[in-house]
């Protein structure tokens, strides 16, 4: 069955209606799902008529009103904003109504409306004036699903890299990589392949110190203390994953196919490969949501000071709808 995704459309006062509109021109994106963007349709016709595309958009209410028919983009209408909201500014509206969006996601995807959720990218300062204090869209998902146990990943290509810590420095992350936690993001790796309906996916672990320590030559046996108990553990519950390995040799196996996700211990190792093949092929993916919910997005911002210009690159975009329609649970 072809899954349905939710494209929320950001903040409209950037370019996510515009890359929407852009990525659904074309094919591979329209025949690997049906899509219904959760927004505002209004601003859709406006981006429609920026990228002088022909595309009809059609309101609806609910999504099994939705028609998915070629030429048309089915619009669940929310109509929370003004028809001539300026482009390229920061606007309270526009932040809380990007807020309703992903809120309504959420409650189509656990109501089982929705296969998976594919974001447009917000403003983390618009969606504070608008009276939603979050950093960001991961920390908005966690709240409204409940989630306290929940990583990143990145996709470009063949190559999957998920995260065991992000947006902290290195010492700091070194310090908050334990056994359990390796253990508990190898399992949020393998049980989100899965779910996509891999069998038996194939999972490596990145060495934290260089040459992934070669046996207590680099570092103080952070992979014997900190990683290898959380492999040997997932190992015992049939998840095939190995490692630790040396990650400047591990990513170029990965990318050729000698793995199907790749277990990063820091922002930068695993963010600067997926960063390497192409930013606009780049996807951010949360994954151990409660419920099983996937999230794609976009690798890039609101893009203010092009917005409304008809200069925003649909490619990323047509990335994060692919990368949702692989991801998205499938019927057991």
């Amino acid at each position: 069955m072809i899954p349905i995704i939710g494209l929320t459309m950001g903040d409209a006062a950037g370019v996510g209606p515009e890359v929407i509109v852009k990525a659904l021109c074309h094919q591979e994106a329209t025949q690997a799902c049906r899509s219904i963007v959760i927004g505002d349709a209004k601003q859709m016709e406006r981006a429609a008529a920026i990228a002088g595309t022909h595309h009809i958009i059609r309101r609806i209410h609910e999504p099994k009103s939705a028609k998915f028919e070629p030429g048309t983009i089915d619009c669940l209408d929310l109509s929370l904003l003004p028809e001539d909201l300026p482009y390229g500014r920061l606007s309270p509206i526009a932040g809380d109504a990007a807020y309703r969006f992903i809120a309504k996601a959420v409650e189509l995807a656990q109501a089982g409306q929705i296969d998976a959720i594919c974001t447009a990218p917000i403003s983390k300062e618009a969606l504070h004036l608008g009276g939603h204090r979050y950093p960001g869209h991961t920390e908005i998902l966690a709240a409204l699903t409940g989630t306290t146990d929940y990583s990143m990943m990145l996709t470009s290509g063949r190559l999957r890299v998920i995260h065991l810590t992000t947006h902290v420095g290195l010492i700091q992350a070194i310090e908050q990589i334990t056994p359990e936690r390796t253990y508990r993001v190898v399992k949020l790796a393998h049980e989100t392949l899965a779910r996509a309906g891999m069998n038996k996916p194939r999972i490596a672990v990145c060495g934290i110190n260089p040459h992934a320590g070669e046996n207590g030559l680099f570092g103080n046996g952070e992979e014997e203390t900190k990683l290898t108990p959380g492999i040997a553990k997932a190992q015992v519950e049939g998840i095939d994953v190995t490692g630790p390995y040396p990650a400047d040799t591990l990513f170029y196996r990965a990318n050729r196919g000698d793995f199907d996700m790749v277990v990063a211990c820091y922002h930068d190792q695993g963010h600067a490969p997926i960063k390497v093949l192409g930013i606009e092929a780049g996807v951010n993916i949360t994954v151990g949501l409660k419920g099983g919910i996937v999230r794609t997005s976009v690798d890039h911002g609101t893009a203010f000071d092009i917005a409304g210009k008809n200069m925003a690159d649909e490619r990323s975009m047509i990335a994060a709808i692919l990368a949702a329609a692989e991801l998205a649970p499938r019927a057991q």
